[in-house]
Order: C-alpha cells, then sequence, then structure tokens
C-alpha cells in the first residue's frame, strides 16, 4: 500500500524538522562520521529501512564494510569502536529507549565523561532528531535506494 509522503503533505513541518537536521550535520560541534553513526544506529533501533539504507550509505564513504556491519553488535566488536564512538553509540541507545531507560545517571555520567557539554547537547539534539525522522520514515514508508 503506497503512504503519504508526510514531507509534500505538510512542507512546513518538514521545513522545521529540516532545520534540525541542518543544524545537527552543519553546525554542530560534531565529527560528521559520527553524527552518521548515531543516525544509523537510531535507525537500526527503531526499524527505520530508509534511514538505515541512507546512513550506511554515507557510513560506507568513511568506513569499512566489516566495521559497518557490526554496529547493532557494537558492544560484541568493541574494539573497532573508538572510545568516543562507543559512548555515542551507547547515549544513543539510551536516549532512543528512554521510555525504557529513563536515561539513567550512570549513562549520563558516560556520556558526559567522554563529550563536552556543547559536545553532548549536540549529541543529544543529534539523538531526538533521528528519532523524529525514524517516527515519520517508518510509519510513511519512505522508499529505500536497494535494489535486489
Amino acid at each position: 500500500m503506497t503512504r503519504l509522503n508526510w514531507s509534500e503533505v505538510a512542507p512546513e513541518g518538514a521545513k522545521a524538522l529540516f532545520g534540525v537536521h541542518h543544524y545537527v550535520t552543519k553546525a554542530s560541534s560534531l565529527p560528521e562520521a559520527l553524527i552518521h553513526l548515531v543516525f544509523l544506529r537510531v535507525s537500526q533501533i527503531n526499524g527505520c529501512a530508509h534511514c538505515i539504507d541512507l546512513h550506511s550509505r554515507d557510513l560506507l564513504k568513511t568506513m569499512s564494510v566489516d566495521k559497518l556491519m557490526l554496529v547493532p553488535v557494537w558492544r560484541e566488536a568493541s574494539h573497532l569502536f573508538s572510545d568516543q564512538e562507543r559512548a555515542a553509540l551507547a547515549w544513543a541507545e539510551e536516549v532512543t529507549l528512554v521510555s525504557e531507560t529513563h536515561a539513567s545517571d550512570e549513562a549520563y555520567a558516560a556520556a558526559a565523561a567522554a563529550f563536552a557539554p556543547k559536545e553532548l547537547v549536540d549529541l543529544t539534539i543529534t539523538i531526538a532528531a533521528m528519532n523524529a525522522f525514524n517516527r515519520l520514515g517508518a510509519p510513511f514508508r519512505l522508499p529505500v535506494a536497494a535494489k535486489t
């Protein structure tokens, strides 16, 4: 079943959301590769095929296929990820699953130890933005670029 194109139906809403995306990707204090890594992990948790496809392709420009394939199990392959990547992935999971984790003090302390205050806020905005995009992409079944 074809679903609505949310950005065409609500262009002002799309403009607002893409404004946050622009901040995250162009003006935040985070490296681009880290942003896409967080975008991918959040999208994997939320099951947004469009965003998984898109951000996997973005990451392939800077990351090996071997490492990319292990993002869902990064804890088991932690040696492939930098300290900051591990901290970002853990915080991404904590914030994305906030109804379960309640953003625990332990998780916050670990993230705060790995990121400067502005970086931590930018990281959390990045996670929030991707969660918002996933909550539009998955229900409206945005298409993927992948071909059979």
